[in-house]
C-alpha cells in the first residue's frame, strides 16, 4: 500500500537525482507500465491501464508480499493502485513483526466483506499512519467475475492531508483478490479513478478469459 512503501521509496529518491515521478515515468523505485494487458501481484491477475503508470519495482533485499503490487500515477504522496492478487487464507496483507504491539489482522478465507474492509481499515491506520478513517459505503460488487464488494472510504493522515480511496475485491477459491485506490482528495483522486474503474471492470483471472 502508498503509506506502506514509503520508506523503500525514500531511500531510493538520491538513485533519481533531479527526477520525480509524474504520468509515465520510469525512474529509480519504478518501471514504466505501459497500455497494454499486464499481470499483477503473484501474477494471477491481469489488468489493462488506459494510460501509462509507474510500477514500484521489487528489490532482492525488500521483503515484500509476493501477491501484492503497488502502482503510482504521480507519486506515493499522491495517488496509487494496490492490487493483491489471490493472497491466500492466513497470510498477512503487510509486513510486520510478531513482536509490534499493534497488528494488521491475518487475511482468513471465511472473511465476509465487512471483515475484510475493517483489515484494511487497521492496515491504513496501524502501518499507514491515519488518523482519521471515515467510512463512506460498503456494497455488493462484482469483480473479476465472482460476487464481491465495493469499499469507499476517506481518511487524514499525519502529514494533515485528506485522502479517499476505493477498493474493489472478492474472494475466489478461498484467496483474496483485490485493488485499492488511494489518493489525495483534491483532484487526485478523481483524475485517476476513472482509470481505477475501468482497470477494475476489465480485470480477469489469468487463464480464465
Amino acid at each position: 500500500m502508498r503509506k506502506m512503501k514509503l520508506v523503500l521509496t525514500a531511500a531510493m529518491l538520491p538513485l533519481a537525482a533531479c527526477s520525480t515521478v509524474g504520468e509515465g515515468t520510469d525512474f529509480g523505485a519504478y518501471s514504466l507500465v505501459r497500455v497494454k494487458e499486464t499481470n499483477v501481484g503473484s501474477g494471477a491477475m491481469t489488468v489493462l491501464p488506459p494510460r501509462p503508470w509507474n510500477r514500484q519495482r521489487r528489490f532482492f533485499f525488500f521483503d515484500s508480499i509476493r501477491w501484492v503490487e503497488d502502482w503510482t500515477l504521480n507519486g506515493p504522496y499522491l495517488d496509487g493502485i494496490t492490487f493483491v492478487s489471490g493472497l491466500p487464507h492466513n497470510h498477512y496483507l503487510v509486513r510486520q513483526r510478531k513482536s509490534d504491539d499493534r497488528q494488521v489482522p491475518k487475511f482468513r478465507s471465511n472473511m465476509t466483506a465487512p471483515e475484510i474492509t475493517s483489515m484494511l481499515e487497521s492496515a491504513f491506520r496501524v502501518r499507514g499512519g491515519a488518523i482519521e478513517f471515515k467510512t463512506l459505503g460498503l456494497q455488493p460488487r462484482q469483480f473479476l467475475g465472482y460476487p464481491g464488494f465495493q469499499f469507499d472510504f476517506e481518511h487524514l493522515d499525519g502529514d494533515e492531508l485528506w485522502r479517499k480511496g476505493r477498493a474493489v475485491g472478492a474472494v475466489i477459491d478461498g484467496r483474496l483478490y483485490l485493488m485499492l485506490f488511494d489518493a489525495t482528495r483534491s483532484h487526485y483522486y478523481g483524475n485517476a479513478l476513472p482509470d481505477f474503474e475501468v482497470m477494475a471492470t476489465g480485470a480477469r483471472l489469468r487463464g480464465r478469459g
